[in-house]
């Protein structure tokens, strides 16, 4: 007998299982059909530090030699004892390309028993598994098969994967197949779309699938998904289920040569490996208790890691801080990183080994090189920002970003942010600030303080029409011309204090938002940008020079303050917006009071808002009171703190009739917008008449007479219906029976474009009718 083939080594029980395919002398004139698999139990002597030969065994198969081949072994419950023993997988080649699948047993008499046999018209290769059964699991095209001695009838899973890095038993879950896929993301986690999670970041996730029980399961429980780049095998120690939550500890080791340790899919640790390319993990329990980490290299080396108790160490103060001195390098560098990425610089990270981290990067890929990425360079400023300033508002320092109307008109959601662009190791340079989106619509003849409003969330359905994409640009077209009227101005306002401990200070200012990839696009369907808009100088000097300060003079009754003066006040103030009814007196008396006691003058670019002049706490706000009739009003402020504005309250009341009632507004005046919703619903009403018996001309001339501006209520039943939501639902039945019956009897055939064109208008107008009535449920 002649054993020259490599050797297959598997621990079982305190011993060494030895496995090696031999063939019999050949005997010429013979055929040689005759292979054995033989296995020899091998035990440790203490005495002369070597391992000796216990006892061997042999599996005689009828196969040429050449033929044959072992493809893996390993330890699985036998489920018909319960009893784990070795196992073996053996592949034989036949003529017709076929492979033959032998799986076979050992038991401790060293007997073999063959528990399955199948065929395949492939040959096994990739991430082939023994569990319990036993069974056979392998990966064939990015799909995962198994079979099991019980069946012997080769079965798929539902999956696609790239690779399995562990098969084991879950409690609760039977055998579970942890294993590597690209990443599954739901419609609201596009992969082109800015996202914070690591599957969408990364491009692929970890995913668990029970066999017996064919369902998946979360791959989180394991470890995060940001680690299935660099993870190629993993060990779970230790799973249980408490309060019907599954808790796992497990241990893997990387492309990056390091083992990590996961408790609760939380890395706990890692451990630089003495080796390169570690291939598999195994874990053993030593006599004194000892969880021992084996891993084995493809270069045919081995290390042993010992885990230590990763909650002693953090025990002590030392560990602790440089704990948190490491969490600080990560934050600082990961800050000097996004300026060079927004200022279209390189930037070369520094070794994660270094500081004891994983990377996540694969060798493979090259750093990325923000120079070829032209649309983050700074020339393209002047395609986005008008003008960059900055201002000085009692303790707080107000940076603002006028922006262009052609860049408004494609973007949503802008913020900004402030970078520190020096080397501080004592502070973050990130700076916290609070953004506002100030609106002016024609320099200053109106002013707002709010996001653009969104549909309300009953609209949601009801807009899933045929014509459905048709709305989104419409309505994308409607939002979109708000904000190219509105909003070109954002502000961060931040503390000046801190800032002040600094003799001087350079801030690399940051522009977020969201942009469309095209025009027609549903606008809540875009991707993050950060866009680099500029730096700002800010030093002791020139605040003791009060060169950045707001000034707001008196000249010829009105206040000279800039444009950029106005918003910066507006940036730091609180809106506060009050509805004022007197029943037996005009409300005069607060235009009187505005003028007089509160020293207010009138912003020489917006006559309609006053700033006040008044000495103390009161100095700085802005008012703005619009008369609904002599009995009605809406009084604004823009105020810097809750103190300031019962002061002016508390004064306001004072020259009020007693009986004057002073309502706080939320989202609008309700009478208003009561009125508002009785005109949308009859406009509603002749817009469905409309569609169902007019022709083009007449339908059109019909719509503009109801598109006409400061139209009054004509039907004062239509207006008796709003006292309710019953009273709504009413006339919508209502008006479900009219267009019912014109259905019926109409007899005129309508043209598609005309059709499609009429739908869109009668769905526009109950757009508008919605969304008031959701402001009118939010007042």
């Amino acid at each position: 007998m002649l054993l020259s083939e490599p050797q297959h080594v598997l621990s079982y029980n305190g011993e060494l299982l030895v496995f090696q395919l031999s063939k019999t002398k050949h005997v010429e004139g013979a055929a040689d059909r005759t292979v054995k698999l033989c296995v020899r139990r091998m035990a440790f002597d203490r005495d002369t530090q070597l391992f000796v030969q216990m006892s061997s065994g042999a599996f005689s198969m009828r196969a040429k030699h050449s033929e044959t081949e072992i493809v893996c072994c390993d330890c699985a419950t036998h489920s018909e004892t319960g009893i784990v023993l070795p196992c073996v997988l053996m592949k034989v080649k036949k003529q017709n390309g076929v492979f033959e699948q032998l799986l076979l047993l050992l038991h401790s008499s060293d007997r073999f028993e063959q528990c399955c046999h199948f065929k395949l018209d492939y040959e096994l290769k990739e991430d082939v598994r023994l569990f319990a059964g036993p069974s056979v699991l392998w990966r064939h095209a990015d799909k995962l098969f198994y079979i099991s001695s019980g069946t012997c009838k080769v079965l798929s899973a539902p999956v696609q994967l790239s690779s399995v890095v562990w098969t084991g038993e879950i409690e609760g879950e039977g055998t579970v197949v942890l294993g590597i896929r690209a990443a599954c993301l739901p419609e609201s986690e596009d992969g082109d779309e800015f996202s914070t999670s690591d599957r969408a970041i990364w491009g692929s996730e970890f995913f668990g699938y029970a066999i017996e029980m064919q369902k998946m399961l979360t791959g989180t429980c394991f470890m995060p998904h940001a680690y299935s780049r660099v993870v190629s095998s993993v060990c779970v120690c230790k799973n249980e289920r408490l309060k019907k939550q599954l808790r796992i500890s497990a241990v893997a080791i990387t492309h990056k040569n390091q083992l990590i340790w996961f408790q609760d899919g939380v890395p706990k640790g890692v451990c630089e490996l003495p080796y390169e390319k570690p291939c598999l993990i195994k874990t053993a329990v030593t006599s004194s208790n000892d969880l021992l980490f084996i891993v084995s290299f493809s270069s045919g080396n081995i290390c042993v890691v010992r885990r230590e108790n990763l909650q002693a160490g953090l025990t002590s103060v030392r560990e602790l801080q440089q704990h948190l001195g490491l969490k600080k390098r990560v934050i600082l560098e990961s800050c000097r990183a996004l300026i060079d990425l927004v200022e279209g610089r390189s930037h070369i990270l520094p070794s994660a080994k270094k500081e004891g981290l994983v990377s996540l990067w694969d060798d493979v890929e090259k750093p990325y090189s923000v120079s070829k990425e032209p649309s983050l360079t700074p020339k393209l400023q002047d395609h986005f920002i008008e003008k960059l300033w900055q201002r000085v508002v009692g303790d707080n320092l107000v940076v603002g970003v006028k922006l262009t109307e052609s860049f408004c008109l494609s973007v949503c959601d802008i913020s900004l942010s402030l970078v520190m662009d020096h080397d501080f190791s004592l502070m973050s340079p990130i700076i916290e600030c609070r953004n506002k989106i100030i609106k002016v619509n024609e320099i200053f003849s109106a002013l707002s303080v709010s996001s653009c409003q969104i549909e309300p969330p009953q609209k949601k359905m009801k807009l899933d029409l045929r014509s459905k994409n048709d709305l989104k640009k419409e309505f994308h077209k409607r939002c979109s011309k708000t904000q190219l009227d509105k909003t070109n101005t954002v502000t961060a306002v931040t503390n000046l204090s801190p800032l002040l401990a600094f003799h001087r200070v350079c801030c690399a200012v940051l522009l977020h938002a969201k942009k469309q990839k095209h025009r027609n696009d549903d606008f809540r369907k875009s991707k993050r940008i950060t866009l680099f808009c500029g730096k700002i100088l800010l030093n002791l000097e020139d605040i003791s020079n009060e060169k950045y300060s707001v000034n707001m003079l008196k000249d010829n009754s009105y206040c000279t303050g800039s444009v950029e003066d106005i918003v910066a006040i507006l940036a730091v103030s609180i809106r506060f917006s009050f509805q004022i009814v007197s029943s037996d007196c005009t409300l005069t008396r607060v235009n009187s009071w505005l003028l007089g006691e509160m020293d207010c003058v009138p912003f020489k670019e917006c006559h309609d808002m006053v700033f006040s002049h008044k000495a103390g706490n009161i100095y700085g706000t802005v008012f703005s009171w619009t008369l609904k009739n002599p009995f009605e009003g809406v009084l604004t402020l823009f105020c810097r703190s809750l103190t300031v504005l019962f002061q002016c309250l508390h004064s306001l009341t004072r020259v009020l009739p007693p009986s004057c009632d002073v309502k706080l507004l939320k989202s609008g005046s309700k009478g208003l917008l009561t009125e508002q919703l009785a005109l949308a619903l009859e406009k509603e009403m002749f817009t469905s008449r409309s569609f169902l018996f007019s022709k083009e001309n007449k339908a059109e001339n019909n719509l503009t007479r109801w598109n006409e501006p400061g139209r009054k209520i004509s039907d004062p039943p239509v207006a008796s219906l709003l006292d309710s939501e019953d009273g709504v639902q009413h006339f919508r039945e209502k008006l479900q029976n009219e267009r019912e019956q014109c259905v019926l009897s109409m007899n005129e055939m309508m043209d598609g474009t005309l059709y499609q064109k009429m739908a869109l208008k009668v769905a526009e107008a109950q757009l508008r009718s919605d969304m008031i009535v959701w402001r009118l449920s939010k007042s």
